[in-house]
């Protein structure tokens, strides 16, 4: 895509946080955003990287009326040399592709949205912070705008990318989270968005979540929408089990979002010699594994957590209780080898690596 993506430097930047070990998710944003933008009949055009600020849209656009909006999120990574390195962002934009389709919005050239990465990562090359487990974090996003109402695809688009660094998710250790098995609300159906990173699929998640939350639980792991019989995904993670010594993950098939570190986990498990099936799961099925002692291990996969160990389940009152409140030893195994190739403390050999400096 031959399309030249203009600098604006901001005039006044922002004061950096100095404690970082305190920077959490989402709380501070870099000085500057890339944004490039769609009209019908022409394309894209004019792709610059300006100083962050507001969004101005009309009050009829699209995307606050019938939600034609997809986003993705990756990291960028410090190594110890001072280097700085991102993790498989073409598959990001490969899956920002799909997502389109899905949503009827136009797609962007692929390398041309790991090239507007790239640079503004390395624009706000001092925001990526230096502390261990700590990240830059990029939400590249589609929004439809425009002053037309009505139920069909936009004519104009905006596709923008905002940073913000953020904190390591452990910083406690990793602690196993507590997971309500959801039996009543449906997050996605075989045929509607669930394979799309549209905000849509989130905000479905919030009555459930907030209702589990209240009973004491983290995360809700949903059941397909259909049969209310196989588990899926939780909110914000792929999720995987240990039955039997296997890795076993649920298919993503149109309901589900085929999770870039879920792929990666799965590939991994294979390089070590771990079985792996990628099969419907009936949640009967988990509860007589457990039964049986064969249900050893649970965790979630996903951009933040990378891994996030499940040390209870629940389904309908009753309770599984995993790895004794520990991280077990796959769920370990694939963290350690997945983090220290993405921070590069050791050698890329699967090309996942895009190296900035």
């Amino acid at each position: 895509m031959e399309l030249d993506i203009q600098i604006i430097k901001t005039a006044t930047p922002k004061e950096k946080p100095t404690d970082e070990s305190t920077l959490g998710f989402g709380k501070y944003f870099t000085d500057h955003m890339f944004i490039v933008e769609y009209t019908e009949g022409i394309g894209w055009h004019d792709a610059r990287i300006q100083p962050y600020g507001p969004l101005a849209i009309d009050p009829a656009s699209p995307v606050l009326h019938y939600s034609q909006e997809i986003f993705e999120g990756l990291k960028a990574y410090r190594r110890e040399d001072g280097g700085i390195q991102m993790f498989r962002p073409i598959e990001n934009a490969r899956r920002m592709n799909r997502s389109a389709d899905r949503m009827c919005m136009p797609q962007l050239d692929e390398e041309f949205q790991v090239k507007a990465m790239k640079l503004l990562v390395e624009t706000e090359e001092a925001w990526v912070p230096h502390r261990a487990g700590t990240s830059l974090y990029l939400r590249p996003t589609m929004i439809a705008h425009g002053a037309e109402l009505g139920v069909h695809p936009a004519k104009n688009y905006l596709y923008y990318i905002i940073c913000c660094p953020s904190g390591s998710y452990y910083k406690n250790g990793m602690a196993p989270v507590k997971i309500h098995i959801e039996d009543s609300y449906v997050r996605a159906v075989k045929g509607g968005t669930g394979a799309a990173k549209t905000g849509g699929n989130y905000s479905a998640s919030l009555k459930a979540s907030a209702e589990a939350a209240k009973k004491g639980f983290d995360q809700v792991l949903w059941l397909d929408g259909k049969q209310n019989k196989y588990v899926e995904e939780v909110g914000a993670m792929n999720m995987m089990f240990v039955i039997d010594g296997k890795l076993v993950t649920a298919p993503t098939g149109g309901s589900i979002l085929p999770g870039i570190t879920r792929k990666s986990v799965l590939f991994l498990a294979q390089q070590m010699g771990i079985e792996v099936e990628e099969r419907p799961i009936a949640v009967d099925e988990l509860m007589e594994a457990y039964k049986a002692g064969k249900l050893t291990e649970a965790f979630g996969t996903g951009t933040a957590a990378v891994i996030s160990p499940v040390g209870l389940l629940e389904y309908r009152g009753q309770e599984m209780k995993l790895s004794n409140g520990e991280i077990g030893p796959i769920a370990s195994s694939v963290y350690k080898t997945l983090t220290d190739i993405q921070w590069g403390r050791c050698e890329d050999r699967y090309g996942w690596i895009e190296k900035l400096s």
